[in-house]
């Protein structure tokens, strides 16, 4: 039998919006527990310089989570590592939220889990991850200084990754499925304007090729002419879009055909005390501001459906 820890408050995630939930949860005085499988900061970890976040001209990704946990833990908030597997509903209220750690019971659980990089399910990109393919030029760009890498996609994260390359790398290719950019317009004229950025547009990638040790080179097809060619490269950047973390919570019902979160502008989910908040919801902007928001508004509505009890 795990061992079962009673709070007021579980928060699955530690990232902006779990974080902000728990520093307002705890304000009130609740019990309250974050429950994550990695480092708190979420994505912010893997963020160069944020520029868009109010207080600050720019803040590196890891500073602004240092800061984050700083203040959500101020008011006793506990921070717990796990990976959940499973939440059970129970008649008295009550949730029991199930990791591989230990489990944790509350009347509210609150779902910070955030969202993940979709891969693009071709040949190699599962061989070589850790060997050139990467999803986060954060974390890797080091590693390519003086070679020429390729990145694949045309929205935001696409370009924000390929200008943040371009200062370390030789060269930097662009891979567009389609015949256009996606991204913001001031994103696209910063690009634009780098000599060592290039796009290319109605090209998907097919393979990624290498040695035994990295990627070597992409193949590649023109979606238009149907026209085939390998291209050489030393790394593979891939920001094609992003699925929900929600795949043990599927059987709760308050998921949509793919997987996000549906929730009403009280954060709350159609079960009584389990809310969400931040990139796990479905809904159009996924940025720290935004999660920050939402989970400002987890962490009331917990206080809120606590006292209503």
């Amino acid at each position: 039998m795990a061992e079962v820890t009673q709070y007021d408050v579980v928060i699955i995630g530690a990232g902006p919006a779990g974080m902000t939930a728990a520093t307002y949860a705890s304000r009130a005085e609740l019990k309250t527990v974050m429950v994550d499988q990695g480092i708190y900061g979420g994505q912010m970890n893997n963020t160069a310089e944020i520029e868009n976040y109010p207080g600050y001209e720019n803040i590196m990704g890891p500073d602004l989570a240092e800061k984050m946990y700083a203040s959500s833990t101020q008011f006793g908030a506990e921070y717990s590592f796990g990976s959940v597997t499973g939440i059970d509903v129970l008649d008295n209220h009550d949730k029991v939220v199930h990791t591989d750690m230990g489990d944790f019971q509350a009347p509210v659980v609150i779902i910070a889990t955030g969202s993940e990089h979709i891969h693009l399910g071709v040949p190699g990109e599962e061989d070589y991850q850790g060997k050139g393919v990467s999803y986060c030029a954060v974390c890797d760009a080091a590693f390519f200084k003086g070679e020429s890498v390729s990145v694949v996609g045309g929205g935001d994260s696409a370009v924000e990754e390929g200008l943040y390359l371009a200062n370390i790398v030789k060269d930097v290719t662009i891979f567009v499925r389609g015949d256009r950019l996606k991204a913001q317009p001031i994103l696209q004229e910063r690009a634009k304007k780098q000599e060592n950025i290039r796009f290319v547009y109605n090209t998907s990638v097919t393979s990624i090729d290498g040695n035994e040790e990295a990627v070597q080179s992409v193949g590649l097809i023109n979606n238009q002419t149907g026209e085939k060619s390998t291209f050489e490269t030393a790394g593979v950047f891939i920001y094609i879009g992003l699925k929900p973390n929600t795949a043990h919570l599927t059987n709760l019902g308050i998921t949509n055909e793919q997987g996000w979160i549906m929730a009403d502008q009280k954060m709350a989910t159609a079960i009584p005390g389990i809310f969400a908040a931040g990139d796990v919801l479905a809904k159009e902007l996924r940025q720290i501001t935004t999660a920050v928001g939402d989970g400002g508004l987890a962490g009331q509505a917990a206080y809120n459906y606590i006292a209503s009890l």
